[in-house]
């Protein structure tokens, strides 16, 4: 029951975390709106967050949380510190380079990044502004990245997953602050990130040093394990990122669609991000290091048994939560973002089409962790290659027909095949197959989601925006969200999905 404690630590703070987020983006939705400014500073934003899904949680963590974890195994707790030590300061000379040479070509960038920019020369010098500002961000979150790794390794989990937290609290401030001290609000939130950063790397610093893994500089040098771990790191940034890379070019294609098209498709992403990052990120932190030790050890069986457990627990948290951002797409982006009712129905789309892939996110964070336990990056890396195409491909050929839409569900439809990509392999090579008990518990969770969706759809004609206050609306998502999930829960009872006393154990009662 260890990984669901973990599991449940994890997603509290990330649902706090999350909470802070959709407080900060009501606040940039209502101060900004959807605008030049707004698509400037999302590309911006999307730029250093994009090298941080990639290099710092994504192909980092995947490479260095096995390697850590199995130094620990095998050397002990001071070997493991030293490889620490040898890694961050060679992540701190590579990145303050990198962040260097970024600020200085950081028109030939943005012409990359969002070429449709050029066509309108003040959202072009808004967007180059702001990326040169917040850009320094990546050196800091990457450097956190590294100790999250090194606490996630000893399996202290609520530091790390509490480090969010503090970038929306610090950009939150930014915009109440910004009227006081004559800044505008696109600089004001790009100077933010970057104290951000700073406090998030303290935050993590102090929590190191508080269980006596007090990391000190050293040379930076090409080490075997530091050699092992960019071996690893390589083909990772791709395999652990192929979502991200979707995204990135989802951002180029929408920079061609007609105004407003990038803030219609970021914030969407943000609402889609809350399910994801609770569950997914939540199941995939928590089982990483603990496979990488199983599998060291030679716990085989305990591994596949923790790998089922976390495959079972992603389907009943995704499948319905999918069905429940669909069905209520619409009022969510309306109670929460105030747009107009045409920017709202854009958006709302947008959603719905993303949440078709929230199950295949977060089991994609389960399947991978079965290859970077065993330190194989490279067969992630070319099914996500082919993920990647599959993106453009679909991109290309659906957005004549559904504008930005086709962006989201291109972006869905390749995270599908990659799961399927994924799991085909890990059953190939007999290091994981689905039992006949989670294939079973699937088709009763997808009956559940169909009653759950076709209960909400039969509520739909209680909910009028045009005569509605917002604590009407409120009100109606609220009772929405209680019965889906009193449904949810009575039926899974009734069909034997959910444990009470296994949920009991989880929590420790």
């Amino acid at each position: 029951m260890r990984i669901l404690r973990h599991i449940i630590t994890i997603s509290g703070f990330t649902f706090m975390s999350r909470i802070f987020g959709l407080v900060r983006e009501i606040m940039i939705a209502r101060f900004l709106g959807a605008s030049l400014v707004t698509d400037a500073f999302f590309v911006a934003f999307k730029f250093p967050n994009f090298f941080r899904r990639i290099f710092a949680e994504g192909a980092f963590n995947a490479a260095f949380v096995p390697l850590i974890s199995r130094k620990l195994v095998s050397e002990g707790r001071d070997q493991a510190k030293v490889l620490a030590e040898v890694v961050f300061s060679v992540m701190l000379a590579f990145l303050t380079v990198f962040v260097l040479l970024v600020v200085i070509f950081t028109p030939a960038i943005i012409h990359v990044l969002a070429p449709g920019f050029a066509t309108t020369p003040e959202r072009l010098d808004l967007a180059i502004t702001f990326t040169r500002i917040t850009f320094p961000y990546i050196l800091f979150i990457s450097l956190a990245a590294h100790l999250s790794g090194v606490l996630n390794s000893f399996d202290r989990f609520a530091a790390a997953a509490g480090v969010p937290i503090l970038l929306n609290i610090v950009m939150i401030l930014s915009l109440l602050i910004c009227p006081y001290v004559d800044l505008s609000y696109g600089v004001g939130l790009s100077i933010a990130v970057v104290v951000a950063g700073i406090v998030q790397l303290l935050w993590l610093y102090l929590a190191c040093w508080r269980m006596d893994f007090r990391i000190r500089l050293r040379w930076p040098r090409l080490t075997p394990d530091v050699k092992e771990l960019l071996r690893l790191m390589v083909p990772g940034a791709i395999g652990a990122g192929v979502m991200n890379i979707n995204l990135f070019v989802d951002t180029i294609l929408a920079s061609f669609l007609p105004e407003k098209s990038v803030s219609y498709i970021f914030y969407a992403d943000r609402l889609n991000q809350l399910p994801l990052s609770i569950f997914g990120i939540a199941v995939g932190t928590a089982l990483l290091p603990l496979l990488s030790r199983q599998l060291k050890a030679g716990e085989y069986e305990k591994a596949i048994r923790n790998k089922l457990l976390a495959t079972d627990v992603a389907l009943q948290l995704t499948i319905p939560a999918a069905v429940g951002l669909i069905m209520l797409s619409y009022p969510l982006i309306h109670i929460i973002y105030g747009m107009s009712f045409s920017d709202t129905q854009a958006t709302a789309r947008a959603l719905a089409a993303f949440a078709i892939g929230i199950p295949a996110y977060v089991l994609n964070k389960v399947f991978v962790t079965g290859f970077f336990a065993r330190q194989d990056t490279r067969t992630p890396v070319k099914i996500a290659i082919g993920c990647i195409f599959l993106n453009l491909f679909l991109n290309l050929t659906l957005m004549g027909y559904l504008g930005h839409i086709a962006l989201a569900l291109s972006t869905s439809l390749s995270a599908w095949a990659n799961t399927i990509a994924l799991y085909g392999v890990l059953k190939k090579r007999e290091w994981f197959a689905l039992s006949r008990g989670v294939k079973l518990t699937c088709l009763k969770i997808i009956f559940i989601s169909m009653m759950i969706g076709g209960i909400l759809w039969q509520l739909e004609d209680a909910y009028d925006p045009c005569c509605m206050t917002k604590w009407q609306e409120l009100t109606y998502v609220a009772t929405q969200v209680g019965i889906g999930i009193a449904t949810y829960v009575l039926l899974g009872v009734i069909l034997k999905i959910i444990d009470i006393s296994r949920v009991k154990a989880a929590l420790g009662r």
